[in-house]
């Protein structure tokens, strides 16, 4: 299904130009408009979800494989050092768009940035705690 008011869906379907490196019939990956570095590319389902939970199982599993084989051919093609490949669900989390995406960012030893959070502590009493919580 394509959602009308959707941008990612009438990129990923040709309504609009894209600068599109692979297409097959439920994905087109596409190189991003604003990009972290170069060869930054989004992998875009032709069908809408919102996000991760809303995405088909099957889809799910071929968005994975798929970020595998163009992270292989963007290490081979543009010979960076490593990849990014990160994946929101949310506004807190930075989704802008609320479609489902990966993006498939190079990353090259002069410009290395690591995506990072600062590192918590937890004792393992709230570590059993949490642990209760997910699985009771």
């Amino acid at each position: 299904m394509i959602k009308d008011d959707c941008i990612f869906c009438k990129l990923a379907n040709g309504i609009f130009p894209t600068n599109s490196i692979y297409e097959d019939e439920d994905f087109n990956v596409i190189l991003d408009i604003e990009p972290a570095t170069k060869g930054h590319a989004l992998i875009l389902p032709k069908n809408h979800a919102d996000n991760l939970f809303e995405l088909p199982d099957e889809t799910a599993a071929k968005a994975i494989i798929l970020a595998k084989k163009m992270g292989g051919v963007l290490k081979e093609k543009l010979g960076c050092d490593g990849l990014n490949i990160v994946q929101n669900n949310g506004e807190v989390t930075g989704q802008t768009v609320m479609h489902f995406h990966f993006h498939l960012i190079p990353r090259y030893e002069k410009n290395a940035k690591v995506i990072g959070w600062e590192p918590g502590k937890s004792t393992p009493e709230e570590l059993a705690d949490i642990r209760k919580q997910i699985v009771e």
